[in-house]
């Protein structure tokens, strides 16, 4: 059942074609579309607070996912994101075979917060009202101390002081990363060490930082990108990276192209430009369509699809919820290797795209 509570601003009338329609009614079908679910929401005057939580599934168990908190332009942006966030991270619970279904908090962030406390406090009655269906974890504009707040009114939430939990999931999503572009090198290239490997990462933030690092001690060789030219120089400093313009990253003849930045950057025209034979990398959908995984295959290009391994932090958060174990979150991040080989020989023998195949098995688990 989709649940959505809505408001005048949301009811503005829009015509298309001669067909009149309103934000809800376009919300509602794209919700529908994304296989949901439950939608709730939640104003609080008193402390500022507008919330979504959209639960996308629980037929495998209760969904996780973090509580983002930005400033949107329109309220039906924040429920658009929302839902996009909370269907993916349904895909990464059942590629990776955690118990859990996916969910997605976003906080309308308020121009100013008064009472920081009081407002978050206000959110974890939010999730309790929920009685569990919702484990809340951070995300972008919020951090531990606000997770901690929230564990006030919940024990619905991970990612607190308690739980030992670091705020910044980029080393581990870069350590599945890692695992993924073995296994990429083994099957496509024959080759069982990433010593001398080319690896062209796009984006050397938060996530492209770490896997630099990882592939750095591994002895990778790298060119890399970025927009930010400061990140670049920490690159170079700490592991000695070639650098390009951002625009000429997809130009790079290498093994690897590791988009770790924006989504929607493998489209017709970029896909032509690739001299590589494999794409792994960490940034969320990565295809501007669906189809262009497609054309990926008809090319000969290994694509690691970005739902399995960007799924580290995911993983992370739920095995120390559900287990308190460290260690065993790592060795299942470790073992993406072996996930998205199967996947890769599966390709190969039923002649498919990668991602097809993945958004196949992960759709199978969640009927089950």
């Amino acid at each position: 059942m989709v649940e959505v509570v809505s408001s005048r601003a949301h009811s503005k009338r829009y015509a298309h074609s001669g067909v009149h329609y309103t934000v809800v009614d376009s919300l509602m079908r794209y919700a529908e579309f994304l296989g949901f679910g439950n939608i709730h929401t939640k104003i609080d005057e008193k402390t500022g607070l507008k919330a979504i939580i959209a639960i996308h599934n629980l037929s495998r168990g209760p969904a996780i996912g973090g509580c983002r908190m930005i400033a949107y332009k329109t309220i039906d942006k924040a429920f658009e994101d929302s839902l996009r966030l909370a269907h993916m991270m349904s895909f990464k619970a059942a590629i990776n075979n955690l118990p859990h279904g996916g969910a997605k908090a976003v906080l309308i962030k308020p121009r100013v917060i008064k009472d920081r406390e009081a407002y978050f406090e206000k959110f974890g009655e939010f999730v309790n009202e929920l009685g569990g269906r919702y484990i809340t974890a951070v995300d972008s504009g919020t951090n531990i101390s606000d997770m901690d707040i929230i564990a006030r009114r919940t024990p619905f939430v991970t990612c607190t002081t308690q739980s030992g939990i670091d705020s910044d999931p980029s080393p581990l999503t870069a350590l599945g990363v890692r695992r993924a572009i073995q296994a990429a090198v083994k099957f496509k290239l024959g080759r069982d060490s990433l010593e001398g490997i080319h690896v062209a990462i796009q984006g050397a933030g938060h996530v492209g930082y770490y896997l630099a690092k990882e592939l750095h001690a591994l002895g990778a060789r790298m060119t890399v990108t970025d927009v930010d030219t400061k990140t670049l120089e920490r690159c170079i400093d700490d592991f000695h990276v070639a650098v390009c313009l951002p625009e000429q990253i997809y130009d790079v003849e290498a093994d690897v192209f590791a988009p770790c930045a924006l989504g929607a950057i493998l489209n017709l025209d970029t896909i032509k430009r690739l001299r590589v034979p494999i794409v792994a990398g960490s940034a969320n959908n990565q295809l501007a369509h669906h189809h262009y995984g497609a054309l990926l295959h008809e090319r000969g290009i290994l694509y690691a699809p970005d739902f399995l391994i960007n799924a580290g932090g995911l993983i992370q958060v739920a095995v120390i919820y559900d287990h308190g174990d460290i260690q065993k979150a790592i060795n299942q991040i470790n073992d993406i290797y072996n996930t998205v080989t199967d996947i890769f020989e599966r390709s190969k023998r039923e002649n498919i795209a990668t991602n097809v195949i993945a958004e196949k098995i992960a759709r199978d688990r969640l009927k089950a």
